[in-house]
């Protein structure tokens, strides 16, 4: 039987606010593997504590989701920081979650970056390739969560470090392979979110902006928890899985 993981970003909130719909809880009943904000970006440790906690009950995979230190901006914005600071700021944020999570019996599947700090891992060498060398240290087993083909990716790949290659399900592609980035997501039919995932699960290829197929391998089916009705997305995508006998399970 084919089988995929299916990933979201869960706990990105921070104190009293939301984001998107609000749907954390309902949503993780779909998913296998929750990338859980760790305070940069959103998230704070009570939010932690309760996305940990309710991972646990539903036997979700946690992993930390870091971002750039830019809570007003969501991690959307890019930081032009030293490679160093940036690598400094993934290592304190993965050592909260993990001791957040460690309390409670939790072992940390994965690392995913958030947003900006995603792409930019994805495209320069020397703060990729920094972060590679000190998870090599601290967590040599440990995820990366990573876009194929991308910088990191390969980095990571060549020095040993395992790695989930992702596919977008709520986010579109251009002949590049590139996620095309925007503080603005639009809507999405649930049905036609469906359609694509199972389609690149099938036949390995997406339909890219300029209109053509994109041949595309991957490991884990994301899709964000603050993209508008991301719970009907979330709904239809894993009914169409069900329905097509692809298992969803977390990678380890």
């Amino acid at each position: 039987m084919q089988a995929v993981d299916f990933n979201s970003d869960m706990g990105e909130g921070f104190g009293p606010w939301t984001i998107g719909d609000g749907v954390d809880h309902e949503l993780m009943g779909y998913i296998s593997s929750a990338n859980i904000a760790t305070g940069f970006h959103a998230g704070d440790p009570g939010t932690m504590r309760r996305t940990v906690e309710r991972a646990r009950a539903l036997g979700v995979a946690v992993g930390a989701h870091p971002g750039f230190r830019d809570l007003v901006g969501f991690g959307r914005r890019h930081i032009n920081a030293p490679a160093q600071e940036l690598v400094d700021d993934v290592l304190y944020q993965l050592g909260a979650l993990r001791e957040i999570a460690r309390a409670q019996g939790v072992r940390l599947q994965h690392i995913k970056p958030h947003g900006a700090l995603y792409m930019h891992l994805a495209r320069d060498e020397e703060a990729a390739r920094l972060l590679v060398e000190n998870l090599r240290v601290i967590e040599p087993e440990l995820l990366l969560f990573c876009m194929p083909g991308s910088v990191i990716c390969r980095i990571a790949q060549a020095l040993g470090q395992p790695v989930v290659r992702e596919f977008y399900a709520d986010r579109e592609y251009d002949l590049s392979g590139s996620i095309v980035f925007t503080r603005n997501v639009r809507g999405y039919q649930p049905q036609a979110v469906a359609e694509r995932v199972l389609r690149a699960c099938r036949q390995g290829v997406v339909r890219t902006v300029e209109g053509q197929d994109l041949a595309i391998e991957f490991d884990s089916i994301c899709l964000h928890s603050d993209t508008p009705g991301a719970l009907d997305l979330v709904e239809a995508t894993r009914k169409a899985l069900d329905t097509a006998g692809i298992a969803v399970r977390a990678p380890r």
